[in-house]
């Protein structure tokens, strides 16, 4: 049996992923794709987002999937609004201590 499907009804029924990359400078980096194991290639290959080219490498840390591409672009961006220690607490990490500069 053969689907008569459009490009942009394959396109919508794509699971969408909204991930988070911790790049080598210990910086967080989020976005959505349909295949997060080839985008994950893809930014370690330095040509992904400028932002994780100059931070390579970049390592999962959280990920998930998202109702739609809309709903994944708004969950991406709820997150990037986010604080960083709420970040933190999401991708399960407990924040980093300061260095209080005391001896």
């Amino acid at each position: 049996m053969f689907l008569n499907l459009s490009s942009r009804q394959i396109f919508t029924m794509a699971k969408w992923t909204v991930y988070i990359l911790r790049c080598a400078d210990n910086s967080l980096y989020t976005g959505v794709a349909t295949d997060v194991d080839a985008r994950l290639a893809t930014h370690n290959a330095g040509k992904g987002a400028k932002y994780t080219r100059g931070r390579l490498p970049v390592k999962l840390v959280y990920c998930e999937v998202a109702n739609g591409r809309s709903a994944a672009l708004k969950r991406e961006i709820a997150i990037k609004r986010l604080p960083a220690a709420s970040k933190l607490r999401l991708i399960g990490r407990p924040r980093p201590k300061q260095d209080s500069g005391e001896i």
